[in-house]
């Protein structure tokens, strides 16, 4: 494995209100750590909520988290590049949305970029341009973009960090004996079209977006990991020590 695509979900990376620097220190650490050993892409939500930090505006309106989103994603990039620095990291931003993958010539444009930031060991750190895209806000937090990102940019691997730990075999909120499926190797159309559940009072993404992702990359032959972004425990043991302690990964078709 070389390649790495990172998804981090708006819910791990705020709280209500303001963006939440341990948690920020704990993944760009995580992050540094990998880029020692792998090619790492990461594909960050969070811009609305880093956002509304600056600038209390409801989110009652698309308009309204374009604005947020536009006023954070600096803000953001600014957190990101302040705290990879202390690690001796670079970052640079790439805003695409997901009509770009419909284009060749905007995908193989990105692509170099890309592999250029990667071969001068600068982080890439992607996310939804909302002011002209806005697939994020309406239909899932990143989720099928990063997968669009891990296909098209060429990585073995896809990791979404998220408020949801794993895929259980029954909705947590509804059964306290909901277990973790820690292998997966298809998805049933009702598995996909299911009601989604998600932990985060803002997240758009919830587990349905996730499986979507996961059904693309599979049907491409690549993997998919979902993991908790709030304890990296069981993405750092998976990537790093290349033990499963937790977390579902989904297998492609080889």
């Amino acid at each position: 494995m070389k390649r790495v695509v990172i998804k981090v979900g708006s819910h791990v990376l705020s709280d209500d209100g303001s963006i939440n620097q341990n948690r920020i220190d704990n993944l760009c650490k995580f992050l540094s750590e990998l880029s020692d050993k792998f090619e790492v892409i990461l594909v960050s939500s969070g811009a609305i909520s880093a956002g509304q930090a600056k600038f209390n505006l409801p989110r009652t309106s698309v308009v309204n988290k374009q604005i947020l989103s536009s006023l954070g994603q600096p803000y953001l990039m600014e957190i990101y590049s302040k705290t990879l620095s202390k690690y001796n990291k670079l970052a640079a931003q790439i805003l695409l949305t997901a009509g770009d993958f419909d284009s060749r010539k905007i995908t193989n444009h990105a692509k170099n970029v890309i592999n250029g930031l990667l071969e001068n060991k600068i982080l890439p750190i992607i996310n939804e341009n909302d002011a002209t895209g806005i697939s994020e806000i309406v239909y899932g937090d990143n989720d099928r973009l990063s997968s669009a990102v891990a296909h098209y940019f060429d990585a073995d691997l896809l990791v979404i960090l998220s408020d949801i730990d794993g895929y259980y075999d029954s909705d947590p909120r509804e059964n306290k004996n909901a277990k973790i499926r820690p292998l997966v190797t298809s998805l049933s159309d009702e598995e996909l079209n299911k009601t989604s559940y998600t932990g985060s009072k803002h997240g758009t993404g919830g587990i349905t977006t996730k499986l979507l992702a996961a059904d693309f990359l599979m049907k491409k032959g690549k993997d998919m990991f979902l993991a908790s972004g709030f304890d990296l425990s069981d993405a750092r043991a998976f990537l790093l020590d290349n033990n499963q302690i937790g977390g579902t990964i989904f297998k492609g078709k080889q």
